[in-house]
């Protein structure tokens, strides 16, 4: 379903949770009841006409268009081919992550040794690679859900392994707001299955509380990383102390 669909499909709902028929539509902006069917009858309409019905329905515009971008499918993960782009050029992997990170272009430029023609280069890639939206005055929305997560052993999680993970853990968590657990248990199958499912309502979790954050300064948040892992395992150094 295209955007302009998805937005008719919004505005529908809208009148029908407002109580307002086709009929009554008509009567506020001086249409017939028959035009108006035919008018939410395509697939397209004119965003001043939409305007209008939001005005005379007293339903937001804005929230009209927020939701129909909400309703758009988005993808969880990118393709192999997608994610093998992104490690070809680590500059391109860097502003990915920070579009991730829902990041402007100018924090990003104000940050890292970006210049600005450079980096919106760089996000007209990521829009072609289906990563983001790219909009005018280089605003740009996310075409992946807020659970994306990248592929499991594939090329970005490769390089997390490599590259990453023993800078990551090389950390204190000592700071405000941190911690470092490492918890071993012995779960049935129905059990680890279940705090799988909790895991990835945490995830939600923290997904719902980076978007209700981004109506904060840049000032006021701060970057931060939560990286989980869950898998049956064991110390090699453990495993050396077994009975054979």
């Amino acid at each position: 379903m295209s955007s302009p669909e998805l937005v008719i499909q919004v505005l529908r709902a809208e009148l029908r949770a407002a109580g307002i028929t086709y009929k009554a539509l008509a009567g506020r902006i001086g249409m017939s009841e028959s035009s108006v069917k035919r008018m939410f009858g395509q697939k397209d309409m004119a965003l001043s006409r939409l305007a209008q019905i939001c005005k005379a329905a007293g339903v937001p515009l804005e929230d009209v268009l927020r939701r129909a971008a909400d309703a758009r499918p988005q993808a969880d993960t990118l393709t192999p081919t997608q994610e093998k782009s992104l490690m070809a050029n680590p500059r391109l992997l860097l502003v990915a992550i920070c579009c991730l990170g829902n990041w402007t272009l100018d924090q990003i430029i104000e940050t890292y040794r970006l210049t600005e023609p450079e980096c919106i280069g760089l996000m007209v890639e990521l829009d072609r690679l289906g990563l983001i939206e790219l909009k005018p005055l280089n605003r740009y929305s996310m075409r992946v859900s807020t659970t994306f997560r990248w592929l499991p052993d594939g090329p970005v999680q490769q390089y997390f392994r490599e590259n990453v993970v023993e800078d990551y853990f090389s950390g204190r968590f000592d700071g405000a707001g941190e911690t470092l657990l490492c918890l071993p248990a012995r779960l049935s199958l129905a059990s680890s299955r279940e705090l799988l499912l909790k895991i990835q309502q945490l995830a939600a979790e923290l997904a719902r509380l980076h978007q209700a954050d981004r109506r904060l300064a840049s000032d006021e948040r701060d970057g931060v990383t939560l990286l989980l892992g869950f898998q049956s395992w064991e110390s090699s150094a453990f495993t050396a102390l077994r009975r054979a």
